[in-house]
């Protein structure tokens, strides 16, 4: 399956944020469900609905994402992704490119990639904010359902601040990553997953110090701009979120936890 989704959001005459431009193609179909209250008029909310199974074996999946000056967006899914294998096999692709314009923000908080047994896919993101453009965008992978061992799946990311690469990511896991759970990567980990704060404020105030979060979690300052990088791992998804959200949450992220 080849499908194509785009997301347009702007700033109206009122200072509100509308969506420009909202289509897809089945399985990526985009439905405005915010704001959700008075208070958050300004932010518009999405969620991507996944209208078919998948990603399975052999999709060809694109979504672009563009906010423009002073235009706030949160983009969800409204579930898990459950990557598959293909009846004719093939890899799964989801490509995301996403802008983000100087005074703009987005919070990407998609539920987690579920990589199920026998399933070849790859995430590739290519993020690129302008200089003063805010970010929040979640990443999190479960390596197989309960019981099962995971198939191939790759998650790659590359963000970019004002034209400098800010963190370039690039995580496999599955029977044809070596290593990936060992000690240097997942440690026998079932879940991971990270989030990256983006506040161009930090530019003047200074970055929040390096610490470790618990077990398997850790705040990180990231030297390519005003950025930190929470990571975590553990045996459930639910640990993982937990950690992610308490943790980016109390940095002053914009309300990362789930509101």
């Amino acid at each position: 399956m080849r499908a194509r989704a785009r997301l347009v959001a702007e700033v109206d005459a009122a200072g509100r944020t509308r969506l420009a431009s909202l289509r897809g193609e089945p399985p990526l179909v985009l439905r405005r469900t915010g704001p959700r209250s008075a208070a958050d008029t300004d932010e518009a909310e999405v969620h991507l609905v996944g209208a078919a199974a998948g990603p399975l074996g052999g999709d060809d999946l694109r979504l672009e994402v563009e906010v423009g000056a002073g235009a706030r967006l949160c983009l969800r899914t409204v579930a898990a992704s459950l990557a598959l294998p293909g009846a004719g096999g093939g890899r799964s692709v989801l490509e995301m490119v996403v802008r983000v314009a100087a005074g703009g923000v987005l919070r990407w908080l998609p539920e987690p990639l579920i990589a199920a047994t026998g399933c070849d896919h790859v995430s590739r993101s290519v993020v690129e904010l302008a200089d003063g453009a805010s970010l929040v965008w979640r990443e999190e992978l479960v390596c197989g359902r309960a019981g099962e061992a995971p198939g191939d799946a790759r998650i790659d990311t590359v963000v970019r601040y004002a034209g400098r690469t800010l963190l370039r990511t690039d995580l496999a896991v599955g029977p044809r990553a070596a290593g990936w759970a060992g000690p240097a990567v997942l440690a026998g980990a079932k879940a991971t997953g990270s989030v990256l704060v983006v506040r161009p404020q930090w530019a003047d105030d200074g970055l929040p110090a390096a610490a470790p979060l618990g077990a398997g979690a850790a705040l990180l300052p990231l030297a390519g701009g005003p950025a930190v990088l929470v990571t975590a791992t553990g045996p459930t998804a639910h640990q993982v979120r937990a950690h992610l959200d308490s943790a980016a949450a109390g940095r002053g992220s914009d309300s990362v936890a789930a509101r």
